[in-house]
This record gives structure tokens, sequence and C-alpha cells, in this order.
């Protein structure tokens, strides 16, 4: 489960830009909890400040009970990252990549092996799994980074924007993957602008605007809250209003 209380951040000399106010949400495990807001909102500076990359400013966020600041290092072995920029090595093979962050996670020689074979099959990378990284397509990048991101088997997983650049079967082949996690009980945190992805994928989500929740419930308190008739008016409705549930 993901506990976020209070937490804030800002940048510049005089710490002039709140990239983040604030913020409060619960994101429980067996579930898909949607981060949704407009480029800007603050998104990406709270996952990072999740995936302890970032320090918060104010606040307190725990990860399975784990505190992100003073815990951080065993924060980082029961998370999976999925970053906005994907960050593969080109030179080495999707295996290879997925073998590297699994030996930084410590794994043993013959449990990663498994891992690995398991991660090949389920992602359906067995076509370029032994192929150089430099030249995939965004979707084989994106199943290539997830593969990474659970080799270690997370408890949670922390997702930032995963469908940007994706055709429409990579879509569906990431919705159908991440519904399976959350099937295994896991937590899932899925950031996005798209209003479709949200609504397709998540449990309850949590609308951001200028660093601030606006509102956070499930898609039919969300609907009930603002009297739209469709999410895609929901969210706008309470993004222009600034009403919210409690998160």
């Amino acid at each position: 489960m993901i506990a976020v209380d209070g937490l804030a951040k800002a940048f510049g000399r005089r710490r002039e830009v709140q990239a983040v106010d604030g913020v409060s949400f619960v994101a429980a495990d067996g579930e898909i909890t949607g981060l949704l807001g407009p480029n800007g909102a603050g998104k990406t500076t709270l996952l990072r400040m999740l995936a302890t990359l970032v320090v918060p400013d104010a606040g307190r966020a725990r990860i399975g009970g784990l505190d992100v600041v003073a815990d951080r290092r065993a924060v980082r072995r029961r998370i999976g990252v999925l970053s906005d920029a994907r960050g593969l090595y080109p030179r080495l093979t999707a295996r290879e990549n997925i073998r590297y962050y699994g030996r930084l996670h410590g794994i043993a020689a013959d449990v990663l092996d498994r891992r690995i074979a398991t991660l090949v099959d389920t992602m359906g990378l067995a076509a370029i799994a032994d192929r150089p990284a430099q030249g995939f397509s965004q979707g084989e990048k994106m199943k290539t980074a997830i593969a990474r991101a659970l080799v270690h088997d997370p408890d949670t997983i922390l997702l930032d924007e995963p469908t940007n650049g994706l055709d429409i079967m990579s879509v569906r082949s990431l919705r159908a993957q991440l519904k399976a996690l959350r099937a295994q009980g896991k937590c899932l945190l899925f950031s996005s602008h798209v209003m479709q992805e949200v609504a397709a994928l998540c449990d309850r989500i949590v609308i951001l605007g200028r660093g601030r929740v606006v509102a956070a419930g499930t898609a039919a308190e969300l609907l009930a809250l603002s009297g739209a008739a469709s999410l895609e008016d929901a969210f706008v409705g309470l993004l222009g209003s600034g009403e919210g549930l409690a998160a």
C-alpha cells in the first residue's frame, strides 16, 4: 500500500515553482490507482518522490509501511519503477538489460535465470530477447523496461506515462499485463494525462491540478461529485471548479 500525507516539493533558486503542494491519498494493494492530470500537474515529481529519487520538502509518504526518506534503501527493494524515459542500455540485449537490474538487486543466479525466462514469456519478449535494445520500437522498449522493473518481484509498481508513444496493439498488451499484476495483489500507481487509459485501467483515480489533489475516488464517485455524464467531462469540470473528495 502507498500512503501519501501532505507531500510537497518546490523547485527554483527561490523555491518559486511549487510542483507538488500538500498531496495526500492512499493507493491500495490489489488495485490500480491512477494519477490523472494535465501536463505540469505534478505527476512526475510526485512519482519521483515515491521512488526515492527526489526528497520532499514537506509531508510524508510510506510504501508498504516504509518511509520513502528514512527507509529509502528498503523502499527501493520493494518497488518497481517504469519512468517516462525508458533508459535501456542500447548495446545490451533485452535479456541482458533485465539481468543487469536483477544482479543489482542481488538476486541469486539460478533464481534470476528462472525469473528472466518467466518474464520473457509473459511479456512476449522471445523474439527480441537476444537483440540489442538499440533500434527497438517504443512497444519493445516498454515491454523490456517493464520486465526489468519486475525482475525482483516488487510489491509496488510505479508507472509514469507508460502508454506514451505506443501503438494500439502495444497499449492493449500493456493493459493486459497491468491487470495481471493487479490480480496478483500488487499495488500499482499509474500516471497519465489520457482519460481513456485511466478509465480503462484504474480502480481509483486521483486528479491532480497545479500540484494539488483536486478530486479522488472511484469513477462512479467522480461522476457523482461533478454531476457530469462522462469521466472526461468530470475531469474538466473538477479541474475548473477546484472541488474534490477527501483522498
